[in-house]
């Protein structure tokens, strides 16, 4: 049974023109994979053609290949996805960039 998320405020309130960057490294994120691929799904929806955002994720769930990029390419068929860097915190950095 998933955990109720209600409380928990979305990463992005808006369509990004941009590139930018999306926190899901946060005490929630770290109790709850399946939040941070929920909001991962959402960041990059709100992603506009053309930019990238950076998907930050908890270090407690591992490198995110290996629970969030298939989960990723197979919502998304426009989006190349690079892993960036690990945070001294311990967290993962994905770049998931939107073709146009």
């Amino acid at each position: 049974m998933a955990e109720d998320v209600s409380d928990v405020e979305p990463v992005t309130r808006r369509d990004h023109e941009n590139s930018w960057s999306a926190n899901l490294e946060q005490p929630r994120h770290a109790a709850d994979r399946d939040l941070v691929v929920e909001q991962a799904k959402d960041a990059v929806e709100a992603t506009e053609s053309g930019y990238h955002v950076n998907l930050v994720t908890h270090g407690d769930h591992g490198h995110p290949e290996t629970y969030l990029w298939d989960e990723l390419e197979a919502a998304f068929e426009n989006v190349d996805l690079e892993y960036v860097d690990q945070c001294g915190c311990g967290g993962h950095v994905t770049r998931a960039h939107v073709r146009d």
